[in-house]
């Protein structure tokens, strides 16, 4: 197993039970749930199906998810997860996804974990190319991907509809050989 995923500050490892209080929280929250795939309902049960659905490799299978907790290296503290998706219909090629407590939002805590997933991603997985996707009215994750250079390339107008309304999502990408340089 290569984790923990570590930086100076963070530490990034499989989500377990003991995060489950503070993931809970933090999903419950209207303004961090309003652009993911769950509601402010979302409660331990839900966190427990998550946490034992985890894959007990480095990677998930194709067309399986792996949250990694986002903890501080120091003191323990859970502040958000990091998501990797190996997509099934593209060889060497995932998606991945960033969701932070708020009052851990704009520290720069998203961009160093995002920043080091990219890295484990494309050194020790061989990765040919990471994407996203970021609702359109999300500046502070699409200014997130471009920050940690993933290149804008889709808009897919009113292509869901996502919570009662039509969403218009941007595709970000970044190759390999784009991460290298």
């Amino acid at each position: 197993m290569t984790y923990p995923l570590t930086t100076p500050r963070l530490s990034i490892t499989p989500l377990t039970e003991q995060d489950t209080a503070t993931f809970v929280a933090y999903r419950q929250d209207a303004d961090v749930a309003r652009w993911q795939g769950w509601d402010p309902t979302y409660n331990d049960d839900d966190a427990a199906e998550l946490i034992n659905s985890q894959p007990a490799t480095d990677l998930p299978e194709s067309g399986r998810w792996l949250q990694l907790a986002i903890h501080d290296v120091e003191t323990g503290k859970l502040f958000g997860d990091v998501a990797i998706h190996t997509l099934d219909d593209h060889d060497d090629t995932y998606e991945i996804g960033i969701t932070l407590a708020p009052a851990n939002q704009h520290l720069g805590i998203a961009t160093e974990a995002v920043k080091r997933v990219l890295d484990h991603l494309f050194t020790a997985a061989n990765a040919h190319r990471v994407i996203a996707n970021c609702d359109t009215r999300n500046d502070a994750v699409a200014k997130l991907l471009i920050g940690v250079g993933m290149r804008r390339e889709s808009s897919q107008i009113d292509v869901e509809f996502f919570k009662d309304e039509w969403i218009t999502l941007d595709g970000y990408a970044i190759l390999t050989n784009e991460y290298s340089a």
